[in-house]
């Protein structure tokens, strides 16, 4: 039983923390970029990626003041 729940659990947060892969093509001074951040704050590329793109959606939200 102790199993069957643990099993529940696991499947549950995999569903929380579940995330979609992309390919992006970048200009190479803008990769160069990216990876300078990256490296500068001792995070992945794809974490650079992430937190910029989710800013710049929360700025296109309405009522952000920006557009």
């Amino acid at each position: 039983m102790k199993a069957k729940r643990r099993d529940e659990k696991k499947r549950m947060k995999a569903k929380k923390t579940a995330q979609v892969r992309a390919t992006i093509s970048f200009p190479p001074a803008v990769y160069e970029t990216l990876e300078e951040l990256a490296k500068q704050k001792k995070v992945s590329l794809a974490w650079v990626v992430r937190e910029a793109s989710e800013k710049y959606i929360a700025a296109q939200k309405p009522g952000s003041g920006k557009q």
